[in-house]
């Protein structure tokens, strides 16, 4: 779980305003209103700090067991990870006093109650109340324990309009109203965002938050009801083989864009954020590429090796024609993706057999 560090002295309830944990050239103060009146900082980057404590929750998840499995590859030597059985993060209490044992450095916080359409529409106090418990108390402990530099804020493509121009942009937040079934997990999304822009702006906690595309890769959730289309498609292709089945029968006409990145991708994203960005504005983060829903059939058909007929059910919704985040912010920072959708479903469809279908077994 990592060593306790020594403790120290709680911040004073005025809490005052510090310098973000970033060069001086990451930010101007037109781009943030903090910047014009923190002191310099002289504290190492966050890739020069390898052996700080991070403490990544949510490290059993899709995007927290990313996050892990790179930060332990990249050399960080002193990360921390809690189970919800030993710490329940909507409880105020135990997160405050985790938060005053551990004092964490960097604080990564990808842990969230998420589910299908289903789930929120039958669960949505479940949904916006958990959510909101999780991100304020993590959020209000990283500044009051008064020894996290860094905190980093992950939410959802979910959070902008449901008609929101292609590609959307960071500016696209609440400009319209939101997909009515999943509004309550993106209310909660909306709200993590604007407190960690309230946190910087009145006690210059350096939190900044993400917002990535579709995601896919090990650890997803495969659940024949609640998961999402990719995973989905994989489950049934694979059982369609091993029960030998004719046809695989998808809802649509298959002609939907949608935007996929694996989620290592995404962990080398969240990576590059703690150590070069520092700002009010939250930062999408996606592939770029867009494949049609047809495409990604016959593509995921092709990687499972199922033999039989891929056949479309023009009778059902299609959905959303487009949906495809602008990534041009972190693009124009240096970051890119790295791995290709094929190479990508290759190796989460290994994984699925390898953990899913033999744990069956």
């Amino acid at each position: 779980m990592g060593t306790v560090t020594a403790a120290g002295k709680p911040p004073d309830a005025s809490l005052p305003l510090r310098r973000p944990g970033l060069p001086p050239t990451t930010l101007t103060s037109d781009s943030d209103p903090v910047l014009a009146r923190l002191p310099a900082d002289p504290h190492p980057s966050f890739l020069a700090d390898k052996d700080a404590k991070v403490f990544v929750a949510g490290h059993r998840g899709l995007v927290g067991s990313a996050v892990l499995r790179r930060l332990l590859a990249l050399g960080f030597t002193s990360v921390v990870v809690r189970t919800h059985a030993e710490l329940d993060l909507t409880r105020q209490a135990d997160v405050e006093a985790f938060f005053a044992a551990e004092r964490p450095r960097y604080v990564v916080l990808a842990a969230a109650k998420v589910g299908g359409i289903h789930a929120n529409s039958t669960f949505p106090a479940d949904f916006i109340a958990a959510n909101l418990q999780i991100q304020t108390n993590v959020v209000d402990a990283a500044l009051r324990c008064g020894s996290v530099r860094k905190l980093l804020f992950l939410g959802s493509s979910c959070i902008y309009p449901k008609f929101a121009p292609q590609p959307i942009t960071e500016g696209a937040l609440l400009s319209g109203p939101l997909e009515p079934t999943n509004e309550w997990y993106a209310v909660a999304k909306i709200a993590g965002i604007k407190m960690c822009q309230a946190y910087r702006i009145q006690h210059g906690l350096d939190a900044v938050s993400a917002m990535p595309t579709n995601l896919y890769g090990p650890h997803d959730n495969f659940h024949p009801e609640n998961s999402h289309v990719l995973p989905a498609l994989i489950r049934r292709f694979h059982e369609a083989k091993a029960t030998n089945a004719p046809e695989v029968v998808v809802w649509g006409s298959g002609s939907p864009l949608r935007e996929f990145l694996h989620v290592d991708d995404l962990a080398d994203a969240v990576i590059f954020l703690m150590d070069q960005y520092s700002g009010l504005e939250h930062v999408n983060v996606g592939s770029g590429s867009e494949v049609t829903i047809k495409e990604l059939a016959e593509l995921v058909k092709e990687v499972v090796g199922f033999q039989g007929k891929l056949v479309w059910d023009s009778s059902k919704p299609d959905g959303t024609p487009r949906k495809l985040m602008d990534s041009s912010k972190i693009q124009g920072m240096g970051w890119k993706p790295k791995i290709a959708l094929k190479e990508g479903l290759v190796e989460t469809y290994k994984w699925y057999v390898e953990n899913v279908v033999s744990d069956k077994k």
